[in-house]
């Protein structure tokens, strides 16, 4: 199945080799395995014509250790094939209840995404996985994300696969571009009745009839109990069928095909409902504005016979003064000089109100001045408290190691000695003993985001480094958190080889370029009140 959908806006930066792609995959906490609504890099190649390129897959903080590659040849008018392998892909339904399956998506830079299909696995619980399919697009990413079925329209947050740049791109150029997208945001994936880990029969239950369940419930979520009950009854009949199938030990294949009918009844009977349940909301829009057009027009006839109500009455009142001014002729003159009075006693009535406004609005403006003034003088003090405290801060950390400032604000640089080697993830005991009052430190100053980037010297596999340095900055990330840094404060990066300091040709620069750096910045609510 093919689907798209303008999710994002497009951002284009020049880089060295080509542009770089910037995916944001903000992801709702759905379970004890959930990543957090964090920016997401990867890349998205423009694939030269009839030239097979090689693109190899990282796992997400998801699932990590997961590995893909896939071999891409664009074709012409026949589009671009995409030969996909992954090894020991896990369930779905390990990441969430609500997961049944995996799908390979194609994202281009105008937003467009493409379902590429469904990543089927066999029984075991880790298999290697292979699909093979046709996309129309030419510049495109590619991530795999678990979804509640193979016919999701917009692909989930829960993304565990991206590509990486080609290392050996071939004889042609390749170049990338940046594009940004959101995720499908649907409330079915917050929705406190959907389970955040999946039952343990899930094992027992094909892969298609737990997508055909997720299909129907995701309809009856949309509102097609009101909006597209026929179509819903219809999708729950064709669940009820699969079901029945597995239930008497029918064959596999016929439950898969009664599951996937069912699946794409509960597909079909989600898109009527949105769409019925939107003319609707219009309908009774409309209907709101007729009941309050009909309101209007009897109050207009209501003002209407108020009108001539009054109109009689002036007539009476008309008739009345006219004989009061023909009994009252001798008083006029004593009558126009009370007005005169009147008339001289409104503008002094004026004037004095004049002198009143007047008055108030200076005084507004000595107490907003007096306020502004206050403000001020507050935010001095607090900008000086603020500062003091970084300055022992500053004096503090140096302790622990080097010290500098830096743009985005104090950043300590840990000693190597620290880590068992060069290659380990393990802390000596040592600087383990010595982490603790540090990590006391950071918890002692909630007024810093914490931003922990591990680096390492360029030489061996690129995955692996990366690994390397994630697991340590894991590892620090934990023991703070430990100590009473919270959460939400830690930022661990594990950096690879990127940013080397020195060249990687010495041992003397591969000393250099593997460092930890932890920087310290004012979280902006802590700033934006000082000021």
């Amino acid at each position: 199945m093919r689907s798209r959908s303008k999710l994002a806006r497009l951002a284009v930066l020049p880089g060295l080799s080509g542009l770089l792609v910037t995916v944001l995959a903000l992801t709702p906490l759905l379970s004890a395995f959930a990543q957090g609504d964090v920016g997401r890099r990867t890349i998205a190649v423009t694939y030269p014509l009839e030239e097979t390129i090689e693109v190899k897959f990282r796992g997400t903080t998801l699932l990590p250790r997961l590995k893909g590659e896939a071999k891409v040849k664009r074709a012409g008018r026949r589009g671009t094939r995409v030969e996909l392998a992954i090894d020991n892909l896990p369930r779905a339904n390990e990441l969430g209840g609500i997961y049944t399956t995996f799908i390979l998506w194609a994202i281009a830079p105008d937003g467009r995404v493409d379902n590429l299909g469904e990543i089927k696995r066999g029984g075991s619980a880790y298999v290697a996985s292979k699909l093979d399919v046709t996309t129309p697009l030419q510049t495109f990413a590619l991530i795999v994300t678990a979804e509640p079925h193979f016919l999701m329209k917009v692909p989930s947050r829960m993304v565990v696969l991206e590509n990486i740049a080609p290392q050996r791109p071939g004889k042609s150029r390749v170049e990338t571009v940046n594009v940004q997208y959101i995720g499908n945001s649907s409330d079915y994936f917050r929705d406190p009745r959907v389970p955040e880990i999946a039952s343990t029969d899930y094992k027992e239950i094909p892969v298609s009839l737990l997508g055909a369940r997720q299909s129907v419930n995701l309809a009856r979520f949309a509102g097609g109990r009101q909006d597209a009950p026929q179509e819903l009854q219809a999708a729950e009949d064709d669940l009820l069928a699969a079901e029945k199938a597995l239930r008497f030990s029918q064959p596999t294949a016929e439950v898969d095909v009664l599951a996937r009918k069912a699946t794409s009844s509960g597909a079909r009977a989600e898109e009527i409902a949105v769409a019925r349940k939107a003319a609707r909301l219009r309908r009774e829009d409309i209907q709101r504005r007729d009941e309050a057009l009909q309101s209007a027009e009897k109050t207009a006839e209501s003002a209407q016979q108020e009108i001539e109500r009054l109109r009689g009455d002036l007539d009476r009142e008309q008739r009345a003064r006219e004989l009061a001014e023909r009994d009252a002729a001798t008083a006029n003159e004593q009558v126009r000089e009370q007005r005169i009075e009147v008339s001289r006693l409104r503008e002094e009535l004026q004037s004095v109100r004049s002198e009143g406004e007047a008055a108030k609005i200076n005084l507004a403006r000595l107490e907003g001045a007096k306020r502004a003034e206050d403000e001020r003088v507050e935010g001095e003090r607090r900008e000086q408290q603020r500062r003091a405290a970084e300055a022992t801060l500053k004096q503090t950390l140096g302790k622990y190691g080097t010290i500098k400032e830096t743009s985005k604000g104090l950043q300590l640089l840990l000693p190597e000695t620290i880590w068992r080697g060069p290659r380990a993830s393990d802390l000596v005991s040592a600087a383990a003993a010595k982490l603790e009052p540090l990590a006391a430190l950071l918890a002692s100053n909630p007024d810093y985001q914490v931003l922990i980037e591990v680096y390492t010297d360029g030489k061996g596999d690129e995955v692996t480094l990366q690994q390397l340095t994630q697991e340590r900055a894991r590892q620090l990330s934990d023991r703070f958190q430990a100590a009473g840094v919270e959460a939400s404060r830690i930022q661990a990066n594990g950096m690879g080889a990127a940013n080397p300091l020195a060249t990687n040709a010495t041992i003397g620069g591969r000393a250099r370029n593997r460092r930890t750096e932890i920087t310290l910045t004012v979280l902006p609510s802590r700033s934006a009140s000082s000021q």
